[in-house]
């Protein structure tokens, strides 16, 4: 690597930074393809192409490696929601509330990517344990549904609900219908289907508005 026209001689840092990210990608491609159990520390060393001792100075072991592209996925899956939410400028009540929703629906887009339906939904609950698994999506979950919910309230779309109740409780419809897809026979088909369940909820919160 040149900076300036002149060699770059990586720090350290730098190094094991690379090094981490290196056994991150690796491990996610063959936990995507191959699934947790059938993918061996050595296969995850070969394809990352570092030393095995490298891969137990950044994680426990393979299940602590698993924890950690779980949460880049999370944060993956946070990302595009944000994306969304970010760049929009609802004009109205109505383009607010289909905003509401469709933040719900990315989510649900984004667990029928293959490595993410894979990784998040099929593997995790069975690697890390119902718990774990749900303490890692929650911890990435319910301040954005309560922030949106509190949002809502606040504009006078909703009834006013306690939000940190409801919003685990949304969470939780949504973590469901993302279960429901990510096993069913026709993902597509059950893509939809829970669109129109997760409609149907959710406009339970709506109060009628009068013009």
């Amino acid at each position: 690597m040149y900076v300036n026209g002149k060699p770059h001689r990586r720090t350290q840092q730098e190094r094991r930074k690379e090094t981490r990210a290196a056994l991150l990608r690796a491990a996610r491609e063959l936990f995507a393809t191959q699934g947790f159990e059938a993918t061996s520390t050595e296969q995850i060393v070969g394809t990352a192409q570092v030393t095995r001792g490298a891969l137990y100075h950044h994680f426990q072991d393979k299940r602590d490696l698993f924890r950690a592209v779980l949460e880049d996925l999370e944060h993956e899956i946070d990302a595009g929601i944000a994306a969304l939410v970010e760049n929009a400028r609802p004009r109205n009540a109505e383009e607010g509330w289909e905003l509401y929703i469709r933040a719900h629906l990315v989510y649900l887009d984004l667990t029928m990517r293959p490595d993410i339906r894979r990784i998040a939904l099929l593997e995790a609950p069975a690697v890390l344990g119902y718990e774990g698994w749900q303490a890692i999506d929650a911890a990435h979950a319910l301040a954005q549904h309560q922030q949106g919910l509190e949002n809502l309230m606040r504009l006078g779309l909703i009834r006013p609900l306690p939000p940190r109740a409801t919003a685990r409780l949304i969470h939780g419809a949504l973590t469901e219908a993302a279960l429901y897809v990510a096993h069913a026979p026709d993902p597509q088909s059950a893509r939809l289907e829970a669109e129109t369940a997760l409609r149907s909820l959710l406009g339970g919160l709506r109060l009628e508005v009068t013009v």
